[in-house]
């Protein structure tokens, strides 16, 4: 079974670049373009891992993790956090916000798909 990553991200060149690269390992990717839409795509895609940008607009990449993790049906759900804007204790506030990784931009393609190999939950196998 094919995995499937939420991207929450609202430039559209990082969007392209990350679903081009998620699409040749084989994922399904779920774009979504702001913090607000965050929890809705969690709940109706259910999605195996999410990539979280932190500078979103109406709301925060930091937020919508805690808004996501406060659920009890979506928090077995791995967050990493992405940025651009990495300063020091920046990796710290992911964690309390509820995030299991933190990215800095810009990252190695090979760093991003080991974080996420890390994270995804084991297959899931159909009988």
């Amino acid at each position: 079974m094919t995995a499937t990553v939420m991207h929450v991200e609202d430039n559209p060149a990082n969007r392209m670049i990350v679903r081009d690269l998620l699409h040749f390992r084989g994922y399904r990717v779920v774009e979504v373009m702001d913090g607000g839409e965050a929890l809705a795509a969690a709940e109706r895609e259910r999605p195996d891992i999410i990539l979280m940008d932190v500078q979103l607009p109406r709301i925060s990449g930091f937020d919508a993790a805690r808004q996501i993790k406060a659920r009890e049906d979506l928090r077995h759900i791995p967050i990493v956090a992405v940025t651009s804007f990495a300063l020091s204790g920046d990796d710290q506030k992911a964690i309390a916000a509820g995030c299991d990784a933190y990215v800095a931009k810009p990252y190695r393609p090979r760093e991003l798909l080991r974080v996420i190999e890390d994270l995804l939950p084991p297959p899931r196998v159909d009988r």
